[in-house]
């Protein structure tokens, strides 16, 4: 056999040594780029989440009641006006009792005429202003008081908590004197105007035939003055789409349990969620723009996926504020009733003849809330269709008018004098 040649065998060595050498680069590689694998990014936000819960969690098993880690949502003394005549709704429900948190400022002169009543946000309380029994500054401090907008040397004011709420009204955390539990979702579907004949109740109560004014209601025969502050007549479909998925936000936390949390870790985090959701509504575009335009809350650390730009932080603030200071269970009812706020005429005449229909004495045994579908925080049976009637009956009605747009306007929205006799808290129709 002939021997290779030494270019050949040379040739050969080479070959191996490359491929060996290569093998060893190869694996090297393997390991550089093993030990380069990038970290899983931090979420530092989940994990105050995950602390929460797990804080919560242990509150509620180191209780032996039914209390819970429930906050206690109150945010001082007030007085509480109890009525023991029972409360029809407008969609069928009945409280059979109820309770108004309320406080004063004030005097009111021997003829009662001098008094003016108070509306609240959604999520607020009946504080207000500060008190003796709460000194702790109220949401209106500078605009009522001696000389101010509301000057208490002139005026008794007013303001309440409405039914529905979680600062000492009754709503859905309250305990239902039918079975000592709570409502939860057992708590009856509410709208302003409900809540408007409560307060009329504690007015009766306080012997206040009419109101000097009041920062908005719907009864006008109680009212001599409105003052309406970022008011409408009606709901529009864009602040109901987002408290729809604010709720929602809330509904879809496995913790809500269909509103049955209470002596539980409540839904934190939807309400968390459900918070930053609304806080966008609270601001408009430019507002955005100028008070956080596009800046970073530290532009010298890499980008983040928890808060980063400034506007981020603080719509993460406001739900962290936010979350465990008022029911979740009172802003899916409220917020539900704020949807349902319609001063057309359609939708009043519709709402005196279903309480036309309802007995005085209906109820469930469970407290209030009516089996009716009207009543029920579920699906609808049917699916969502167009419903162009009412939007053609009112374009119908503007173009056969020769009056002004804002009179024609005025005239859809203003109610009979029929069905101000059927609404008003003090007719024969119970209320």
């Amino acid at each position: 056999m002939k021997s290779p040649s030494p270019v050949t065998s040379s040739l050969r060595h080479a070959s191996t040594a490359l491929s060996h050498a290569a093998a060893r680069s190869g694996l090297m590689a393997r390991n550089v780029g093993t030990n380069a694998l990038s970290a899983a990014i931090k979420f530092p936000c989940l994990d105050a989440l995950e602390t929460r819960s797990a804080k919560l969690e242990k509150q509620a098993s180191a209780r032996s009641d039914e209390s819970g880690p429930e906050p206690s949502y109150t945010v001082g003394a007030t007085q509480i006006f109890h009525c023991e005549e029972p409360l029809l709704l407008d969609h069928g429900g009945q409280l059979h009792e109820f309770d108004i948190a309320y406080e004063t400022w004030g005097q009111m002169n021997t003829a009662r005429s001098n008094v003016i009543l108070l509306h609240t946000g959604l999520s607020a309380s009946s504080h207000a202003h500060s008190t003796l029994e709460n000194p702790q500054p109220g949401w209106w401090e500078k605009f009522i008081g001696p000389g101010l907008a509301l000057d208490t040397n002139k005026y008794f004011v007013i303001c309440t908590n409405v039914i529905g709420g979680c600062y000492g009204s009754t709503g859905p955390s309250s305990i239902d004197p039918l079975d000592g539990k709570r409502y939860a979702t057992r708590f009856p579907i509410l709208t302003i105007q409900d809540m408007v004949r409560a307060q009329f109740r504690l007015l009766d109560h306080l012997g206040v035939d009419k109101l000097h004014a009041s920062p908005v209601s719907n009864s006008p025969s109680r009212i001599g003055r409105i003052v309406s502050i970022s008011a409408c007549a009606r709901s529009h479909p864009y602040s109901i789409a987002m408290r729809y998925v604010q709720r929602r936000a809330i509904l879809n936390d496995p913790n809500w349990n269909r509103g049955f949390y209470y002596g539980r870790v409540p839904p934190h985090v939807g309400m968390k969620l459900a918070r930053e959701i609304a806080t966008i509504t609270y601001r408009s575009g430019p507002e955005w723009e100028q008070r956080f335009g596009r800046r970073r809350a530290d532009s010298s650390k890499p980008p983040a996926l928890c808060p980063d730009f400034l506007v981020e932080t603080y719509l993460d603030h406001a739900g962290e504020k936010f979350c465990l200071t008022y029911d979740p269970n009172s802003l899916i009812y409220v917020s539900k009733a704020m949807d349902l706020f319609d001063l057309g005429r359609a939708n009043q005449l519709a709402t005196a003849a279903r309480r036309a229909s309802f007995s005085p004495t209906s109820s469930s045994s469970s407290g209030g809330a009516s089996n009716s579908p009207s009543c029920s925080l579920t699906l609808p049976d049917q699916p969502y269709q167009e419903q162009p009637e009412e939007s053609a009956t009112i374009q119908s009605a503007l173009a056969s008018d020769s009056l002004p747009k804002t009179t024609q306007i005025l005239r859809l929205l203003k109610p009979t004098g029929r069905l101000n006799s059927r609404l008003h808290p003090c007719a024969p129709t119970p209320c």
